[in-house]
C-alpha cells in the first residue's frame, strides 16, 4: 500500500512480530505477504494476507510488480495499491511458537506487531533488502503515470 502525502510517496511497511524481530529495525520491515494456498490465484493470496496481517481488506486498482526472490529463495509476488490507514488500527493474526526455545512452552505472537508509512528513502533502509526492487519499480510506475 502506498499513499501520497504533500506530494511525496509513502510506502506502508509491516514489522514482523515475535521475539526474533523485537530488537530488529533496519532491513527487518517487509510488505505484507504470505504463502498461497494450493491453486490459489496470487492476487487473491496478496489480498488475503494483507487482511490477515493488517486487518484491512485492500480495495482499489492493483498495480502488478515484478516478482522478486529473497535471500532464502522465497519468491515474492506483489502489487501496489493506493490507500491509507491508521497504523494504530492494526489487527494482525497470531502465530504460535515454542518460547523460549527448548522450554516446552508455547506462546502466541502477532504476525505483524506494527505498521508505518515511510517516505521512499527511509523505506529503502527499513525494508528487507531483497524487497527494495519492489519500491523502485513502484516508484517508476508512479513517475510514468504522473501527468506533471
Amino acid at each position: 500500500m502506498f499513499r501520497i502525502q504533500q506530494g511525496e510517496t509513502q510506502i506502508l511497511l509491516a514489522h514482523p512480530g515475535g521475539p526474533y524481530f523485537q530488537n530488529k529495525d533496519e532491513g527487518a520491515w517487509t510488505i505484507p505477504k504470505g504463502e498461497p494456498d494450493p491453486g490459489e490465484d496470487l492476487l487473491v493470496t496478496a489480498r488475503r494476507e494483507f487482511k490477515e496481517e493488517i486487518g484491512l481488506e485492500p480495495e482499489g486498482t492493483f498495480l502488478p510488480l515484478k516478482a522478486i526472490q529473497q535471500k532464502g529463495g522465497k519468491i515474492v509476488h506483489a502489487w501496489g495499491i493506493e490507500g491509507d490507514l491508521d497504523p494504530e488500527s492494526l489487527k494482525s493474526n497470531l502465530f504460535t511458537i515454542e518460547w523460549p526455545p527448548k522450554s516446552g512452552r508455547q506462546m502466541q505472537f502477532p504476525e505483524v506487531d506494527r505498521v508505518e508509512f515511510f517516505d521512499l528513502s527511509v523505506a529503502r533502509v527499513k525494508i528487507n533488502p531483497a524487497q527494495i526492487a519492489l519500491i523502485d519499480e513502484l516508484e517508476m510506475i508512479l513517475l510514468k503515470s504522473d501527468p506533471a
